[in-house]
Order: C-alpha cells, then structure tokens, then sequence
C-alpha cells in the first residue's frame, strides 16, 4: 500500500510509459544503444525527475539543487528522455541521439549535456563521486540530496563497495543509492557470471539502511524514496526488482537486448505493445 495518492501513481506511471517509449524511437533512429537496461529502470527514473528531485531546467546548475548520478551510463537514453520532458531541452534533440555534433552522447557528458551531473562510461564510478557530492554538501552546509542509479552488473565492480564503505564510515544520510537489480547483464544472467546473493546482507553489513521493493510498483518506488529521506546517521540504498527491457516483451530478461537497436518490424511490435496496441 502506498502512502501516495492515487492520482499521482498514475501519473508517474503514464510517465514511465512514455519514456520507454521515447527510448526506444531513440535507439531505433540511432541503430544503436541500450535499451534493456533502459526500460528496466523507467518507473525510477519518472519517480525522481517528476517527482523526488529538487531541480530548475531553466538553470541547470541552481547551487541548491538536488544531484542524480546515472552510474550506469548506457541507459543514457532514458535520462535524456526525461530531461527532455522535464525541460532541460527541446524534446525534439531525442532524435540526435548517437549522431555526430549531438549534445546526446551514447554515454552521458556532464560537458556537453544540461541536467547530466556525472560524465559516465566505465562502470562503478558513479557511487564513489556521489561521496565526494554528498560530503561536499555536508562540508558547504548545502541542502541537497545526492542519488546514484546503480546497475546489478555494475555492483561486481570492487570500486563500488570502496564507495559503500566511506559513505558508511561518514555517515552520509543524505545519500541514496538506487540498484536496478534486473538479473541481466550483457553476457547472461547475474547469478550465473557473478552471483550478488545475498545482496541486501551485503549492503547491511556495510551498515547502509536498505530497502527491497518492486521497481515497476510506482506506489513502493514513491515510498522508498520518501523513505530514504528520513534515515539518519547511514546512507540508504534501495533494492528495486526489476526486469531487463520490461514493456517490451520481446526483450524482457534478454541479455541481447542490454546493447542492441530494434529493427524496423522489431520497433513497430515495440510501439504497439508500450501503447496498449495489437501488433
């Protein structure tokens, strides 16, 4: 049950909807790109940018705004998608995706990108810089909050529990980690490359506060966040079950999907199905 009204739920739901459907017109137009891990992580991504984050597009680097670190870069797609909408820029740049002279790189660019606060591309960086952020914060008596999108493949990284650590030894609560734990990644399943059971023991071992929840629930993603606002003295991060390309079913729980452009027919079939459609 959520705390949340209804209407909003909904609201954000319909938004996650029509991100995965920017993100796949985006990839198609592209002929390249990742869109599993990009649609598995839509209700988060609608939840923060419609909803949690402390943000002013028309000035993207408002000193006192909330800071949201894509550590895993190659769903870029869907948070360009979501800027677009929350109106860091023209919605109309999505088409630009991956083509030379575009603002919208295949990885994002903090330089070149209004809204991107973290140039991404080798995993597990992203939860470390969000330490130095969220320590900044703490050192300029800032009010901002500091969240990092992490992928399940990427927490195999050994730099990513460095990062664990010393948010845990300063006590960094005004940090919240996010895992799209969708049990793919681009070589197969999680459990079979590099298993991360028992994950939320891990995380608790480290003395973050955790909590598990259904990613595709808007209403449990929307508490989660609450949530994580209201812990003191350790980070938080929230476990999000999620499936790889979910709202296509064609890619869901497909690893060829983590890094692969749909086709013509492929994006028709897409777009019927993301839009209640018979294909």
């Amino acid at each position: 049950m959520s705390f949340h009204p209804e209407s909003l739920v909904a609201e954000l739901t319909e938004k996650a909807r029509l991100l995965r459907l920017e993100v796949v017109k985006m990839i198609h137009r592209a002929g390249s790109g990742h869109p599993g891990g990009s649609l598995s992580a839509a209700e988060i991504i609608a939840a923060l940018y419609f909803h949690q984050l402390r943000l002013d597009p028309a000035h993207p680097d408002w000193p006192e705004r909330d800071r949201f670190l894509l550590s895993k870069g190659h769903a870029a797609p869907l948070l360009y998608a979501a800027l677009a909408h929350r109106g860091f820029f023209p919605r109309e740049e999505l088409a630009t995706l991956r083509r030379i002279g575009s603002r919208l790189q295949g990885h994002p660019d903090r330089l070149k990108t209004p809204g991107v606060e973290m140039t991404a591309g080798v995993l597990g960086h992203g939860l470390s810089i969000g330490v130095g952020l969220a320590l900044a914060a703490r050192l300029n008596h800032a009010p901002y909050r500091t969240y990092v999108l992490l992928g399940d493949g990427e927490i195999q990284a050994g730099v990513i529990w460095e990062g664990a650590m010393a948010a845990a030894k300063y006590g960094l609560d005004h940090l919240t980690a996010i895992l799209d734990y969708n049990g793919v990644q681009l070589d197969g399943p999680v459990h079979e490359i590099m298993p991360l059971e028992p994950a939320m023991d891990k995380w608790r071992a480290f003395n973050w506060h955790v909590i598990e929840i259904d990613g595709h629930n808007m209403g449990q993603v929307l508490d989660a966040l609450g949530e994580a606002t209201h812990i003191h003295a350790r980070p938080t991060i929230i476990v999000a079950h999620t499936v790889k390309g979910k709202g296509v079913s064609f890619m869901e729980n497909q690893s060829k999907w983590h890094g692969r452009a749909p086709s013509d027919e492929e994006l028709r079939i897409a777009l019927a199905e993301l839009e209640g459609r018979n294909s």
